[in-house]
Formats: structure tokens, sequence, C-alpha cells
């Protein structure tokens, strides 16, 4: 069997972190579907920036919007909404047939809405009204201005997909953000069975902020460099697996017991960052150690190639528990902060999507002068 195919079996949804008009149009998307058994798509500013900026599949669409006068944020709001919409039209079935469980794609709020939680909220409770699809999530970066936006467009029943989370402790509170919007809305008398969430942990970024900070250890040799050697490449894989822990012990705890009674489901766990950076790494480095019922994988058009042509399924996330948090431990000894560093591929991350999306607004301008359609301004 499509080693994709059996991922899915083993209860592991497989997204494609990509989107594109001519991928929809083209029937790409759908083949992806019927022949893969994907269950979702997941779109951030860089992956837009990369299929509106970096192709003309969009320059007549624009021209088109620009000549109603439309500025260019709304060009691509846009555009971007009538991708999702369509894209998730292709995961109705699958979406309805699994009861809500498979099927989403992913729209994210402006990153330069990261540290505003009242314009967090407003934007998203614009793009789901937007969207009206029952199978779509809203993308909301995981700051700490997003924690108190999640909590309350949970209560207000809009399905959230919690980006950019790189550290446990953030993680952790995010998952705790979510339970108390669902209690918010299941004491406002409103129904928790239709909310859908995940929590979409980083994985690769991780590695290639603490790797290099081993290497210098290892560099200085004695027993300390050796103990550097031997934990390179692990901190990714022994945190997701620190934060499926984590997710097991509250959405199997007594907090969450009445919420899931009254219909309520977990917010899963998405591994997000799983292309390769190093190139001494296997390419399937951070999707093999991570297979686990009730979890996403989402994966770049490259690595989920790959799975299809060599990857060997097994449900590995519950092996080597111990030795996850061991190594956790033990780059602590070594005077690596762990938190400190995620706190900063925080920002990072924020900072990796603000540049492509001024990129875009950029070249959508660019695209109406080219037209002759400059009027109406960016915003």
């Amino acid at each position: 069997m499509n080693p994709l195919r059996r991922l899915a079996a083993l209860g592991q949804s497989v997204y494609l972190d990509a989107i594109s008009r001519p991928m929809i149009e083209g029937g790409d998307l759908r083949r992806l579907i019927e022949e893969d058994d994907l269950q979702g798509v997941t779109s951030n500013p860089a992956i837009f920036e990369k299929a509106i900026a970096q192709s003309a599949d969009y320059d007549d669409a624009i021209a088109e919007l620009a000549g109603r006068g439309m500025p260019s944020a709304e060009i691509f709001e846009t555009l971007a909404v009538e991708d999702i919409r369509a894209a998730a039209d292709l995961f109705a079935a699958s979406h309805q047939a699994s009861d809500g469980q498979h099927g989403y794609v992913s729209l994210e709020v402006s990153p330069l809405l990261a540290d505003d939680t009242d314009g967090t909220i407003a934007e998203a409770r614009r793009l789901w009204r937007a969207l009206d699809r029952a199978n779509v999530f809203v993308k909301v970066p995981g700051t700490k201005a997003g924690l108190p936006a999640v909590r309350r467009l949970t209560a207000l029943g809009i399905n959230v997909n919690v980006t950019l989370l790189f550290g446990l402790p953030r993680y952790q509170a995010v998952a705790e953000a979510y339970i108390a919007g669902l209690e918010d809305r299941l004491a406002a008398g409103e129904s928790v069975s239709g909310v859908a969430s995940v929590a979409s942990f980083f994985l690769s970024r991780i590695d290639v902020l603490i790797d290099p900070r081993l290497d210098e250890l290892v560099r200085a040799g004695g027993d300390r460099g050796e103990r550097a050697a031997a934990l390179r490449g692990t901190a990714a894989i022994a945190s997701a697996k620190r934060a499926f822990v984590i997710y097991t012990s509250l959405f199997g705890g007594d907090r969450f017991a009445p919420l899931a009674a009254a219909g309520a489901r977990p917010q899963r766990l998405l591994w997000a960052s799983t292309g390769v950076k190093d190139p001494a790494y296997h390419d399937l480095a951070y999707v093999e150690p991570l297979i686990g019922a009730d979890t996403v994988t989402t994966l770049p058009q490259e690595t989920l190639d790959a799975y299809r042509d060599h990857g060997d399924p097994r449900p590995r996330l519950t092996d080597e528990l111990d030795e996850a948090e061991a190594k956790l431990r033990a780059l602590g000894e070594l005077g690596i902060d762990l938190d400190a560093a995620t706190v900063a591929l925080e920002r990072e991350g924020v900072e990796k999507f603000v540049t492509p999306f001024e990129s875009l607004m950029q070249a959508i301008d660019e695209a109406r002068e080219r037209t002759g359609t400059s009027a109406g301004g960016r915003h």
C-alpha cells in the first residue's frame, strides 16, 4: 500500500503544506486526495507569497480586482479566501465521512497582528465569515497575545489552528486556552461538539537553532563535547514527544472529561516544519518518529513525495518517551536553555511570515502598476 495511505490507516492525518490556484484548478490537489488519502492543506503568508508573487498565475485576477478599485491588502484576502474555499470544497467529502475529524484547510490572520489580541480576534472573525465553510481553520500565531485570542475564538465556535509553537510551556498554555474557550462556550449554553482545533508544533527550526550550539561544545572537546555530539539533531523530536505527553495529560485528564462528555474534541497536535534543513539528516527525520493516532503531520511537497516513495509507517510516537525526557534534561545540563531558545524562535517565526507578507503586498502593488490599475492604494 502507498505509505501515505498507510499513515492515514494508522490514524495520522496527512496535510500538504502548500496551496496554489493551478494546483486546485488543474486537478493536482484532487489527485492527492484520491491517490494518497491527503486529508488537509495548510497555508501561510510565505506559501501565498510563493504562489501569487512568484508566478503569473494570479495576474489576470489581480488586474480584474484592482480594476474595481480594490486595495492590495483586500486583493490578497479575496484571492486567498477564494483558494481556501475551493480547496475546502475538495475536502468536503472527507470531512463529512470522518464526522469532522479530517478534511481541513487553513488560512492565517495577518502576521502583522501577532502581538495584537483584539486585532487578531476581529480579523479571525471576519475571515471565518468570509470562508463560510465548516472544514476550515483560521490560523492564529501562538504568541502571548494570541493566547486570549485562541480562548475567545474557541468560545465563539471558530475553528483555530494555533501556529508557530516551538516551546513546551507555550504549547501547554495554548492547549489550556483552547480548553478554557470550550468551557466558556459550554457555560454560555452553546454546543462544543462542532468545534475543531489543532496546535501546530514546529520541528526542524528547533534543531537549526540548537545544533550549532551543540557543535560549539563538540569542538571544545572533552566529556561535554561527547555528550553534545550525542544530542545533535534530537531537540526537536524530544520536544515533540514531550508535547504529546502534555497533550495526553490535558485531554485525558479530569478537566477535559466533562467537555468530552458534552461532545468536545481534543485539540490535536500537528507536526509542522517537517522538511529537513540539514542535509546530514534523513529526509524523513521529522516524520517517522512522530507517527501516532489522532495527530496531524503537514508535509511540504518534496517531503510528501519522499514519503510516498520510501516511507516506513509504524506507530512510533509513544516509543522512547523516557529517553526523550532525558535528552531534554541533558540539554539543560549542558547549559542550553531550550525555553529561552524557543521564545527566540517564536519571534523569528513571526518575522519569517511578516517578510513574505510584505513582499506579497509589494508584488500585488507592482502587478497593479503593470496593468495600469494602481489607483486605490495598498490598504
